[in-house]
């Protein structure tokens, strides 16, 4: 399929919050003739078509469709009638393997924004990696690449810009790393008609759930040396392990963060040399507390149990009882960082300690797009990488991380005022390394 800018036809599978918020950001940019958006639920993806086509640059290149994203063959299908170059999973992470499979099968480009799922290591599981995040479709990379097609994975926020910004700093910042430690935190309140702060995640709290209370996994070189391969990297530890207090860029100041299940550790050491990789999230005392309380009541739990003669999951009751993330952005103030703190030593053989971030204010993003600035941050690079790969900047066979492709053309067009750019730019904090 020709990818040349002009011949790009996208899908996207999802109109929640981020599909959405895709839609909305790609209304403005000239390099594909069509994008479908395709939901379970045919009114929500004709919404998102409706408020996207109202800022479409060329105009009519908006399409809804019905899609079942739990069916490889009906993701192959959708495809194959629109005529799909490139397929963009914005649906929740177990959807994963029947949409990339799907997508496979029908000959098109792949990207999502989180892998597959994990499973924890039966006997020792916050010591040893089970099935880890991703190592199901890594292990189709040779069907991939011999296919001569792409499957981008891991590019939306985190994963994605933090692993853009692992591989700027490989390339142009530092001689040796020591450690990449992606650091994320906010200082967002959503407020209650009464004009209280509420509970309401602004982001999945399906995929929140499965993130913050599996193992959190961390790379060490020093243990593939002792194991002798890669594979030997990945240890776990307990949920919540070794809390640190980190400084985000103003407005959102100190933050506590703790490790957590991410993909950016699955996926930068296979193309950046670091003695070590972490990710720790701001998650903050209060939603501690109630991912503990959920877990302690097996409220995470996604086996169905049967209710009144219905079997229902629980996470799925957690998730329809919460505000959808995609509608709180009104009651939403403050901003969101996403961020990877590099040490090692710089191209000068000098120790160096480099923040680098983007930070987007809710304000500014429901203003600009009408959507949240957490589903805004996902959903824009996405929608920068497709540009990327339209115009053929980036090219690639096999799954493959952001880390694998040329930093510098993604953090240039994010950043470039509109209309040449996204008109978001990114920053770099120097930090003491003593």
């Amino acid at each position: 399929m020709n990818a040349e800018a002009g011949l790009v036809r996208v899908l996207v599978v999802g109109s929640g919050g981020v599909g959405d918020a895709v839609a909305r950001i790609a209304a403005r940019r000239r390099f594909f003739e069509r994008l479908v958006v395709a939901d379970v639920d045919l009114g929500r993806a004709q919404r998102t078509v409706e408020a996207a086509s109202a800022h479409d640059v060329v105009g009519g290149r908006f399409l809804a469709a019905v899609v079942d994203a739990s069916s490889a063959e009906a993701v192959e299908a959708l495809v194959r009638e629109h005529g799909a170059t490139h397929v963009l999973n914005a649906v929740d992470p177990r959807f994963v393997l029947p949409i990339f499979e799907g997508v496979r099968a029908a000959g098109a480009h792949y990207l999502d924004m989180a892998m597959s799922l994990s499973h924890a290591h039966p006997e020792r599981p916050y010591e040893l990696p089970g099935v880890k995040l991703g190592d199901e479709q890594f292990a189709q990379a040779a069907q991939w690449e011999a296919d001569g097609r792409l499957a981008l994975v891991g590019i939306g926020v985190e994963p994605g810009l933090s692993d853009v910004f692992a591989r700027y700093a490989a390339d142009h910042l530092f001689g040796a790393i020591d450690e990449l430690g992606v650091r994320d935190g906010a200082n967002l309140e959503v407020l209650g008609e009464a004009g209280e702060p509420i509970f309401a995640p602004s982001f999945s709290i399906w995929t929140t759930i499965e993130e913050c209370l599996n193992p959190p996994v961390i790379w060490s070189a020093d243990r593939a040396e002792a194991g002798a391969g890669l594979q030997d990297g990945w240890f776990t530890v307990a949920p919540f392990h070794e809390p640190e207090v980190f400084r985000f860029p103003d407005p959102i100041g100190d933050v506590e963060c703790v490790h957590v299940e991410h993909e950016e550790v699955l996926l930068m050491p296979r193309w950046v040399d670091a003695r070590k990789v972490t990710f720790k999230y701001g998650l903050g005392e209060e939603f501690i507390g109630v991912l503990q309380t959920l877990h302690r009541l097996g409220l995470d739990r996604t086996e169905p149990v049967t209710v009144r003669g219905v079997p229902v999951s629980p996470r799925d009751v957690v998730a329809a009882a919460l505000p959808d993330p995609a509608t709180i952005g009104p009651r939403m103030t403050g901003s969101t960082c996403a961020g990877l703190l590099v040490t090692g030593t710089g191209k000068d053989g000098a120790p160096r300690e480099v923040y680098l971030y983007h930070l987007v204010d809710n304000a500014w993003s429901m203003a600009e797009y009408g959507a949240q600035c957490v589903v805004w941050q996902t959903a824009v690079n996405p929608v920068v990488a497709l540009e990327l790969l339209a115009a053929g900047t980036w090219s690639g066979t096999g799954v493959l991380g952001p880390e694998a492709f040329d930093a510098v053309p993604f953090l240039e067009l994010l950043a470039a005022p509109t209309p040449q750019g996204y008109g978001s730019p990114w920053g770099l904090e120097e930090r003491d390394p003593s």
